[in-house]
């Protein structure tokens, strides 16, 4: 429990406002500008929330008379006839044609730009020959105060659980401090200066969470994570672009001293369907009036019955009705249930009525082409009719990357997608328009190969007019079904030759 104990202390430092978490903009020394001339004015500097120093581009910019302008992720500071062009979230400059190689990356604050203060040792004399940075200590009790004393408000709190563990982040409009005490019970979170407008309560059971409580406590905030078991460790973490915190709370470890994520390879034993939509979501609508949520339901119940049945394994539907389910519980639900695959099954739409054919979708920040882009955009436009609670706040990209613990499944997300893409293909001869990628929400925290299949266009009357079929319908299912199949028999192979390498080894020696 070391680890997750803390200190009378640290609750001092803390509502001092000193801890890791604190304002960014608790530490008001910074530079002098000098030119030749003279001072050119006074640069800030700020400390973020994993201990970099950074001082405000633009304003650097205005100190030395040039311009900053930015593009996506890139920037660029001019001044005179040179310039310095900075990537963001990368430790690399190229000011004047050469390379320069910083500690720590730009960053993009809740006050624009950022870029490291080691770029005016390493980067300003090649930028402005003449112009140096001075150091300078400045007057920091007021700021302090007046830092202490500022409220902070609640933008989100949201949780995700996955196999080993469960991740509670509280997203707010500052930088905050924060203490942690732990129990069997339950993990108690003290959050000095968050203001709530009212308590918050979420449901987890997980296994491992039973709940969490977020309650008002004077001018303060205490964060309550209930406990249904043995926690293994607790991590957290104070970070920027947004302001949050994160408390990671692990499982505890078996037997053999292994967390669940870290368990041997092993053959696929279940795996969780995800019909799009449903409820007051119709989703895409044919012209003859079909309805994709009662399509890709049908569909999907298809799916699962022939996995029971010809594969042994076992299905969990994320519907089996025609109700409503966020696109967050979706993957959430596959993670509590630890599943091995999840398959999200949904049809198409196109504002060329001719579109036809079977897309599969994986996971990335980045959409292969503009029309996994405008997909994605369409499925992830769902949010929309979810209720503010449970929709995610701010931009929803962000949230995506956030819960993009696909990062380590990506590579099995293409070659599952690759394998039902072919099958759909050869036993439908539909017209194969590839797999793809883009930023689906439904997406994105899966703690598993995850894909999403477009099984045809709705949009397209010819394409509506077989979906309607229920002899359609089962030979969508059954591709599907063939694809998942052989997916699983080369992940098992794959098991099997494994399980024998160890004693192949043994022999040999």
């Amino acid at each position: 429990m070391r680890a997750r104990t803390v200190a009378g202390l640290v609750l001092v430092a803390a509502l001092m406002g000193v801890l890791p978490g604190a304002a960014e903009a608790a530490r008001l020394d910074g530079f002098e500008l000098r030119g030749r001339a003279g001072s050119l004015g006074q640069l800030s500097r700020t400390v973020l929330d994993d201990g970099a120093a950074y001082v405000s581009a633009p304003r650097l910019a205005t100190l030395l008379k040039g311009s900053w302008t930015t593009k996506g992720r890139t920037a660029t500071l001019i001044v005179g006839t040179r310039r310095a062009q900075f990537v963001r979230d990368q430790a690399r400059v190229v000011v004047a044609g050469r390379s320069v190689a910083l500690e720590s990356p730009a960053r993009v604050g809740a006050t624009g730009w950022l870029i490291p203060e080691e770029f005016l040792s390493k980067g300003l004399g090649l930028l402005a020959p003449g112009v140096t940075a001075v150091a300078f200590a400045g007057e920091t009790k007021k700021s302090v105060a007046k830092t202490v004393k500022a409220s902070i408000t609640l933008e989100e709190l949201r949780y995700r659980s996955y196999p080993s563990f469960t991740r509670v982040v509280v997203e707010t409009g500052g930088a905050l401090a924060y203490v942690v005490v732990s129990s069997r019970e339950e993990i108690r979170v003290r959050l000095p200066r968050l203001v709530l407008a009212g308590a918050r309560n979420e449901e987890v059971l997980d296994g491992l969470v039973k709940a969490i409580r977020l309650d008002p406590v004077g001018g303060d905030a205490v964060l309550r994570v209930v406990l249904e078991s043995t926690v293994g460790d607790v991590k957290t973490s104070s970070l920027q672009d947004p302001f949050r915190l994160v408390l990671d709370i692990y499982r505890q470890r078996d037997a053999a001293g292994r967390e669940p994520s870290q368990s041997a390879m092993e053959p696929l034993r279940l795996i969780v369907l995800d019909a799009g939509h449903g409820g007051h979501d119709p989703g895409a609508t044919g012209p003859s009036g079909a309805m994709e949520k009662d399509i890709v339901l049908d569909v999907t119940k298809r799916v699962a019955r022939l996995l029971e049945e010809g594969l042994g394994v076992k299905v969990a539907l994320t519907r089996s009705t025609d109700v409503f389910v966020p696109l967050r519980e979706r993957t959430n639900f596959a993670n509590k249930q630890r599943a091995d695959l999840f398959v999200s099954i949904h049809g198409n739409a196109h504002p060329r009525a001719v579109s036809e054919g079977v897309e599969v979708y994986f996971l990335s920040s980045e959409a292969s082409d503009t029309d996994a882009r405008q997909v994605a955009a369409i499925e992830n436009g769902v949010i929309q009719l979810e209720s503010p609670a449970s929709r995610p706040k701010g931009d929803l990209l962000r949230s995506i990357l956030f819960d993009l613990a696909q990062s380590e499944f990506q590579q099995e997300s293409s070659v599952m997608a690759e394998t039902v893409l072919d099958s759909m293909t050869t036993s439908l001869t539909l017209v194969p328009r590839g797999v793809k990628q883009a930023g689906f929400y439904v997406l994105g925290g899966a703690a598993m190969p995850a894909i999403l299949i477009e099984i045809g266009f709705l949009t397209n009357p010819k394409e509506e007019k077989k979906l309607a079929t229920a002899e359609y319908r089962q030979a969508v299912a059954r591709a599907i079904y063939t694809g998942l199949a052989e997916y699983k028999r080369r992940h098992d192979q794959r098991v099997r030759t494994a399980e024998t390498l160890p004693l192949k080894a043994e022999r040999a020696r």
